[in-house]
């Protein structure tokens, strides 16, 4: 099993939209990602004091082909036209690793 934290930008003016999305996820989209082997899935948000909103999200791999498993997903019509809603709502930081949507962040602590 493989964790996988990452970090993404909310735009101010789409909190509302995003927690509505996020209230009722299609079930064709929760079904997508388990059968790309993702599981323990969360995504957190913080509005820090500077009034920027950014999303946090963990979620736990348990297969054997992450790449593939991601490409299927991502291959999805389900799941594109999920996206088309969602990152609109979203500001990928720009440090972000080329080809990425959300920024990896690296785990410091893992208690078991």
């Amino acid at each position: 099993m493989q964790r996988f934290g990452s970090v993404i930008e909310l735009r101010p003016e789409k909190v509302g939209e995003y927690r509505r999305l996020h209230a009722a996820v299609w079930p064709e989209v929760l079904e997508r990602l388990r059968r790309s082997n993702v599981h323990n899935y969360s995504i957190y948000l913080r509005k820090f004091p500077d009034g920027r909103t950014f999303l946090f999200s963990y979620c736990e791999y348990r297969g054997s082909d992450h790449a593939a498993d991601m490409a299927a997903l991502a291959a999805d019509p389900r799941t594109q036209h999920w996206w088309q809603l969602t990152e609109p709502c979203q500001q990928p930081l720009s440090d972000r690793p080329a080809g990425a949507w959300w920024a990896p962040m690296e785990e410091v602590f893992h208690l078991d």
